[in-house]
């Protein structure tokens, strides 16, 4: 008899069997319980199965955002389009409230990129391929060039190269070593790491840390100097992980429109970037043809985070929310970091709306922007709606908040859930993950994991989590590069991730109590003085 045939009853009956026998398992850890008494509602799994795998729109969702519409890198043209499409997306599915919500403080310029051409004119004709950095101007039409390897790291550096480098092309590192891939660079997690992932492991002491800003000073140092020098524009290797054509391209110069100007910069592929320095650092010249067309976007400088809701019933004022990045690096189209998270929050949306099941609480979704400057969405929106974690001074909303999940690593399917040091949700995500088991979804882990939204409701003592997620390529093709394409994401997975995501957001709404939280923490800054009149 097939397993969703089967009576309530019977169901409940099989059911209880794996969850007593986990708990078994995990009697004498820290906080867990000898038995879970957990209600799972195996009808609503039932039907957010039914909606999410034989109704998907996942994939089409992620093809809007990606190949229609473009990266999006925050205050961007692109991703304004993507937020507008967005939010008249989810109010087609019948979502309330679906709008773009300030943040209430400045973002900075947007900036754009409509052309950006590399070439070698000699001593024989090839295509470099090459991708300007964010925030760094154009070449003003075409230049030609000849090429210098000028790497410029230390103040005597500068001083070498001073009066040699007007009118050239700046090659501004040296040959970087290529390493052979002998492990396949897509990944899934073993039975053997996620065992090993469980294992609670003690904090690493902190490092002392650099200088304040060492590294950023000179940096301004340099492109001051390579302005007044007059390069027309200046070329590095994209490298850091993965090479054989995946370039990691990010900023290159800043957001606000008062800081001194910089030259026009480009990540250049690795194999590439070496070519051109070993015949310029063997003597052979090389010309090269330079055509950067870029734009910056300041009538606007505001920044919103994208929200939208589906109404509570008996327990309304409470919330539940599921959220993840919305913005994304320029080089691919921002596909798995983090399109593919956007679209299962959005399709985890949509199975709940169109499922047509009860839910207690509130549930909104959260789309933040700015996360890859530094999660300023979600922190805006935390500081905005619960606490500042500045001086801890909560909010009423902070009282009703049931808990938040996230999702940012890529298009991997979810393993588990980081607990992100919360000892007493273990049972509970425990007994929630069973029914999905078969799903390759099993994985529970005390340790925290950082990078990404979820860690703005921490910081202020709010339960937020992020999924396990097998790593497939992400660390080493596709993350910030070139190769953050449709392409690379996987259908079943995210189709599995979406359904998973709306059977943990339903039965936090349907608890009878919240999920528990942490001690509030301190104050991460002292109050301000009060101002002298």
């Amino acid at each position: 008899m097939h397993f969703w045939r089967m009576t309530m009853v019977t169901r409940r009956r099989l059911l209880f069997l794996p969850i007593a026998c986990f708990a078994l398992v995990l009697t004498g850890l820290p906080g867990l319980s000898a038995q879970s008494s957990e209600q799972i509602d195996l009808d609503a799994i039932q039907r957010i199965k039914e909606e999410g795998f034989d109704r998907s729109q996942v994939m089409d969702t992620a093809w809007w955002l990606t190949e229609v519409h473009g990266p999006r890198l925050t205050n961007s043209p692109q991703l304004r389009a993507a937020a507008d499409w967005t939010v008249k997306k989810l109010t087609e599915w019948g979502l309330a409230n679906a709008k773009q919500e300030p943040w209430g403080e400045t973002f900075g310029r947007g900036w754009s990129n409509e052309r950006t051409v590399v070439h070698v004119v000699k001593p024989s004709p090839w295509p470099v391929i090459a991708y300007a950095r964010a925030w760094t101007p154009g070449t003003n039409g075409p230049v030609v060039a000849e090429a210098v390897l000028a790497p410029l790291a230390t103040d005597a550096d500068l001083d070498k190269f001073r009066g040699k480098l007007k009118g050239k092309v700046v090659l501004l590192q040296a040959v970087r070593e290529v390493k052979p891939m002998f492990d396949a660079p897509a990944h899934r997690y073993t039975a053997t790491e996620l065992n090993e992932l469980a294992v609670q492991e003690p904090p690493s002491p902190g490092r002392g840390g650099f200088g304040p800003g060492g590294g950023q000073a000179f940096a301004a140092k340099r492109n001051a100097f390579l302005i007044a020098e007059g390069a027309v524009a200046v070329l590095e290797p994209g490298s850091g992980r993965g090479d054989s054509g995946s370039v990691l391209v990010g900023s290159g110069g800043s957001r606000n429109p008062k800081d001194p100007p910089v030259p026009p910069q480009l990540a250049v592929a690795t194999e590439h970037y070496n070519r051109l320095a070993r015949m310029v650092g063997k003597g052979t010249p090389v010309t090269i043809e330079v055509d950067v067309r870029s734009s910056f976007h300041d009538a606007d400088q505001n920044m919103f985070n994208i929200v939208a809701e589906i109404p509570g019933t008996d327990k309304a004022d409470e919330v539940v929310m599921l959220g993840a990045h919305f913005d994304s690096w320029h080089a691919g189209v921002g596909a798995v970091d983090n399109a593919a998270g956007s679209a299962v929050m959005m399709e985890a949306m949509r199975i709940l709306k169109q499922s047509g099941l009860r839910l207690r609480r509130t549930v909104r979704l959260g789309l933040w922007t700015g996360e890859e400057q530094g999660l300023i969405g979600s922190r805006m929106y935390v500081k905005n709606h619960f606490a500042d974690p500045a001086t801890m001074q909560v909010k009423p909303e902070h009282a009703q908040l049931a808990g938040y999940f996230n999702m940012d690593n890529g298009t991997g399917q979810y393993r588990g859930v980081y607990l992100q040091g919360n000892e007493a949700v273990a049972p509970i995500f425990r007994a929630w993950l069973v029914p999905f088991e078969n799903l390759g979804a099993g994985s529970l882990t005390i340790r925290n994991t950082g990078g990404t939204d979820h860690l703005a409701y921490n910081a202020v003592g709010l339960s937020g989590f992020q999924f396990i997620q097998d790593p497939i390529q992400y660390s080493s093709r596709t993350h910030h590069s070139n190769l953050d394409v449709y392409d690379q994401l996987v259908a079943a997975d995210l189709m599995k991730n979406a359904v998973i995501t709306a059977a943990f957001v339903y039965h936090t709404a349907n608890r009878e109590q919240m999920l528990p939280r942490k001690a509030l923490p301190k104050p991460t800054a002292p109050p301000r003085p009060p101002t002298q009149q």
